[in-house]
């Protein structure tokens, strides 16, 4: 049997592992309807760590499906599964299907799950549950994987949730989660299958729904009446800052984002968690993108009279970062959807924006409305601040040795960062390509970083691209077992490592904490050093099947690694390379490392 088909038409780079004899196509089983259903929305794959709870199911994709359209990625720890999903997403806009088990599963996945949802990606998540009919459950273990209402576990961070209530209606189910994950603003699904009803026989297969007849709506329009003060607000500005959030991968949509502040000879500014939304080395780009406000970032604001926010995250806390807790005299517009998934349970609306005129719309509608209304000449760029180089002198490896190892190896091959470690230097590797960066994992949640790599890697697959997950310590060590997948799907992804031994975060909380209190911050490093052992992810990669390199610690050992790595990618294959460097250099905040602390 031949791979699947991916996204650029080529087949996938392992054979789809063959099921003995021919498939029973004939709907027979209640579990059956949810994976007929799954191949009518036309989902490649579904991630998943096996479960009884689901066991119908995984049997209809078996023997009823044939493990194609969709195959099965197997995962080795739920989370990873979510991940998986996630990074596919990321890249594609598109979502896959996971599969949990019963409550633990969905405990196990909970927390991939929140990063799916404050990150607003499409997943159509299938859970599992005991019989809900109790005279039909096992002793013991289907008592314990039963709940009354499982959805409750995810619900907060959920688009939406339902648990038919019997086999036949599990297709309107589907259908209606696909649509609403794929509607502006997108997000997770859950469907819950009864256990019993999934292996329950079918006297007569269901008619399935036409997806093509409920397919997501089209992105609406903002009002005519808001758009036109807003474009006539932005024409007048001396001064105009467009803040660029999340929007649509695709190059037309950056192109339409970059030519919105040509016409208006405005200032960009892009966000680190949303990924690449406009190309950094355009001429009216100020800066790098950032996490926190950066000094070039807050120079534009401060000067700004007009600024909008595109789908930008958390817009009132950058304006506290530059402006206080004074309101900023520059017009705030804004255009986005998010409002439509705030609620009480979580606190991911952030701080609420001084907002003088909202366009209710996503963004990339926003920028489309506004290019049709524009006039349609361009501006001169706006005079930005001039960067200082930063400093290149280190006793030890960087992030900025690592980045020119990598471009050194790769060459002129694009690549596309799933994931950027802390510090990762962006002027070195600017963003010039939809995919160049799928931003951030959006919960902050640590240990989503592989998953979302080998996530990323199977939506590229065959795309010429080469993906690399600039990844922490911490980060790794928590997700190490994605890697497996990678490895077992000759998934070509990268994993390098910046390894600073430590939480270097929180051993800089730590720090912060102790200056403020007088106390001593030399003790900031206790339980935070990933050391004494520090764990040999190399070894690590090795025992789950992915080629590996390192510890590696001089440049000259770098180079060579990532050369062998970028050749592996190229062969088909994972790759892994353990970094050593000191978490404290080129950061602002952070003393020297105090090696004799721990003496």
């Amino acid at each position: 049997m031949s791979g699947t088909q991916d996204d650029h038409g080529t087949d996938t780079p392992w054979q789809a592992e063959p099921i003995a004899g021919a498939p029973d196509d004939v709907i027979g089983w209640g579990s059956d309807i949810p994976a007929a259903m799954l191949r009518r929305l036309d989902v490649p794959y579904v991630a998943l760590t096996p479960g009884a709870s689901y066991r119908g199911l995984h049997d209809s994709l078996v023997n009823h499906l044939g493990n194609t359209r969709p195959e099965i990625v197997l995962c080795t720890h739920e989370e990873h599964a979510v991940a998986v999903a996630h990074g596919y997403a990321k890249a594609t806009g598109r979502g896959l299907a996971v599969a949990l088990h019963s409550n633990v599963g969905l405990m196990h996945g909970a927390m991939a799950i929140f990063n799916a949802f404050c990150d607003r990606v499409p997943m159509l998540i299938l859970g599992a549950t005991g019989p809900v009919d109790a005279t039909r459950r096992r002793p013991w273990i289907d008592w314990l994987h039963s709940a009354q209402d499982q959805g409750a576990l995810v619900r907060p961070f959920l688009k939406w949730d339902d648990q038919p209530g019997s086999a036949e209606a599990v297709p309107e189910a589907m259908l209606r989660g696909w649509t609403a994950a794929h509607t502006l603003p997108c997000g997770p699904v859950y469907i819950n299958l009864d256990a019993g009803h999934q292996e329950a026989p079918v006297p007569t297969p269901p008619t399935l729904p036409d997806p093509a007849r409920c397919a997501p709506p089209a992105p609406a329009a903002p009002d005519p009446e808001t758009l036109r003060r807003a474009a006539d607000l932005l024409l007048q500005a001396r001064a105009p800052v467009l803040l660029f959030g999340r929007g649509a991968r695709d190059g037309a949509a950056m192109a339409r984002r970059t030519a919105l502040a040509e016409r208006l000879g405005a200032a960009m500014l892009s966000d680190l968690k949303a990924g690449a939304m406009v190309p950094t080395t355009h001429p009216n780009h100020a800066g790098v993108p950032f996490n926190r406000v950066s000094s070039d970032a807050r120079a534009v604001l401060e000067r700004a009279d007009v600024i909008l926010g595109l789908g930008w995250i958390d817009l009132g806390g950058l304006l506290q970062q530059v402006f206080g807790k004074t309101a900023p005299q520059a017009t705030i517009l804004q255009a986005g959807l998010d409002h439509q998934l705030h609620r009480g349970w979580g606190q991911e609306h952030f701080s609420l924006p001084p907002v003088d005129l909202a366009l209710n719309c996503d963004s990339d509608a926003a920028v489309r409305a506004l290019l049709d209304v524009l006039p349609a000449q361009t501006r001169p760029a706006p005079a930005l601040p001039h960067r200082a180089a930063p400093d290149e002198t280190a006793p030890c490896l960087t992030l900025r040795d690592m980045a020119r190892a990598l471009r050194q190896a790769v060459g002129d091959q694009p690549v596309t960062f799933p994931a950027l470690a802390r510090g990762w230097p962006v002027d070195l590797w600017p963003h010039e390509h939809p995919l160049d960066y799928l931003g951030k994992d959006g919960g902050g949640g640590i240990g989503s970083g592989p998953g979302l790599t080998v996530g990323a890697a199977l939506a590229l697959k065959g795309s010429g691209r080469l993906v690399v997950g600039s990844l922490g310590d911490g980060d790794t060590l928590m997700g190490i077992g994605a890697l497996w997948t990678a490895a077992k799907y000759r998934l070509p992804a990268l994993f390098l490592i910046n390894n600073n031994r430590s939480y270097m975060n929180d051993e800089l909380h730590q720090e912060r904490v102790a200056n403020a209190r007088g106390r001593n911050p030399a003790n900031a490093w206790i339980g935070q050093r990933l050391d004494d052992p520090a764990p040999d992810f190399a070894m690590l990669a090795r025992g789950q099947g992915v080629a590996a390199s390192g510890p590696v610690s001089d440049r000259a050992s770098l180079e060579a690694a990532l050369a062998e790595a970028v050749a592996c990618l190229r062969a088909g294959r994972p790759y892994l390379v353990d970094v050593f460097t000191d978490g404290r250099l080129g950061r602002e905040d952070a003393a020297p490392r105090d090696t004799a602390a721990k003496a």
